[in-house]
């Protein structure tokens, strides 16, 4: 059977926000070790909606890619981590097949062989680039700008900042009403068309990543509801 990968977004009271920080490192030994778990990465999290600097220590994400959709199922119905997220403050759960994209996330492509999905409805996309020392304050300026841009674009349904780490390690994660919007926004907003030709004419990036998915099957909360409810 195919591949499919999931991304799951989860916050805590800020109460727990040193048991937030110190799963993001005790989990990964945790998730090393889950059946069926081809690929994942344990992130941060930005602060609300904005994908510039910042992070919101209370919350983290996980993007993920399974053998087989049943070891999803088995890891969210019995694994401590999944019932942990079930007792969290709010935890939103979302499954992608995928509608294409191109490069590596830490030197794998964690796209090959994920069952296709089906245009025509709602699209996730994940950005994600190991930026350069070099680039980082040039980088910054133009995330800050880009932003701006983005929660102006017609069709997009939510957004979230996600990173490996806070300087650097820098991915975002968006929903958006149709591939049509998600295309508008990539090739006809000016700025973020600037941005794309800097970051290749000054070679922003050692390592970049670029996917879509169709998102199906998701369940609980982000930000007090399911953004893709009724869609």
């Amino acid at each position: 059977m195919a591949r499919i990968a999931s991304f799951h977004l989860v916050r805590e009271s800020r109460s727990k926000i040193p048991f937030v920080l110190a799963r993001l490192g005790l989990d990964r030994a945790r998730l090393d070790r889950v059946d069926g778990l081809a690929f994942w990465r344990l992130l941060g999290t930005g602060r609300g909606n904005d994908t510039g600097p910042g992070a919101d220590l209370s919350r983290s994400a996980v993007f993920a890619v399974w053998n087989e959709e049943s070891d999803l199922d088995d890891f969210l119905g019995t694994h401590p981590i999944a019932r942990r997220w079930d007792h969290a403050a709010e935890s939103w759960h979302v499954r992608l097949r995928s509608l294409g994209g191109h490069g590596r996330w830490r030197g794998v492509d964690p796209l090959d062989g994920i069952e296709k999905g089906e245009r025509g409805g709602p699209v996730a996309i994940i950005t994600r680039a190991d930026v350069r020392r070099s680039a980082g304050r040039a980088f910054g300026h133009a995330a800050r700008e880009v932003d701006a841009e983005l929660h102006t674009a017609a069709g997009l349904i939510d957004v979230v900042g996600i990173g490996e780490a806070p300087i650097g390690r820098l991915a975002t994660f968006s929903l958006w009403e149709s591939m049509d919007a998600a295309k508008a926004f990539a090739y006809a907003m000016p700025r973020h068309q600037q941005v794309i030709d800097q970051t290749r004419a000054g070679s922003w990036y050692s390592e970049e990543m670029f996917a879509r998915f169709e998102p199906y099957g998701s369940i609980g909360r982000w930000d007090g509801r399911d953004p893709l409810a009724r869609r």
